[in-house]
């Protein structure tokens, strides 16, 4: 989650949505809003306390909480936008991810049905700070009766089209997204699939779907 006093916008960052992007994009103007030197002071503060004093909102918080923890009307004040994608696209992205950055996670030479599989069996549930791609991405949209608290929802498919409108409405220049952890290491993602697999992801994140209005 990254919040701009200055600039009046907070952007919930889904995993693995192009959010690392678009921080990057966004860092440069940071240090110009005079609320990041103690909100900065506030994180160091927090990880040397090994995040037990409750001064620091996660990288991967959701909307509900910035709208509990902030006062009401700034909350409102804020243009308010996250990043979704395909879910069957994203459960490859998570796939390879893990086989990149927790390979001890995966079984030996575990495929992507394997592991899609065990990852969404619910009698042996996946651990949620292993992979937050488990949990529906439209929870992070919405408050505790399932409305939708953000202004405006982008989409991984069209990210730098709709980071210009958000920059639009911040306020923002144009700015070109660099690259950030692209992947080349992969086939297009319904190549991974079979008709079994898709229904399984289809009714796993069957909300999700409906919300955001994908398809496979």
């Amino acid at each position: 989650m990254l919040l701009s006093h200055q600039k009046k916008f907070l952007f919930v960052h889904i995993a693995k949505t192009g959010g690392t992007s678009i921080r990057a994009a966004l860092q440069r103007h940071r240090w110009q809003d005079p609320y990041y030197l103690p909100m900065w002071v506030a994180s160091k503060l927090s990880r040397l306390a090994h995040h037990e004093v409750a001064i620091k909102i996660p990288r991967h918080a959701k909307a509900i909480t910035a709208k509990e923890m902030l006062p009401h009307p700034f909350f409102e004040s804020l243009f308010k936008f996250a990043f979704v994608r395909n879910p069957w696209d994203l459960q490859v992205s998570s796939y390879h991810h893990i086989g990149r950055e927790r390979p001890d996670l995966l079984l030996p030479d575990e495929t992507f049905e394997a592991f899609l599989r065990r990852k969404l069996d619910p009698d042996r549930p996946w651990q949620y700070h292993i992979d937050t791609s488990i949990t529906q991405q439209s929870d992070y949209l919405v408050d505790l009766h399932g409305h939708l608290i953000v202004d405006f929802i982008g989409h991984y498919e069209t990210l730098q089209q709709d980071f210009d409108h958000c920059c639009q409405q911040i306020g923002l220049p144009r700015v070109e997204l660099p690259h950030r952890r692209k992947a080349n290491d992969r086939l297009a993602y319904r190549d991974y699939y079979t008709p079994e697999t898709q229904a399984l992801v289809g009714e796993a994140f069957a909300r999700d779907i409906d919300i955001l209005g994908y398809t496979f």
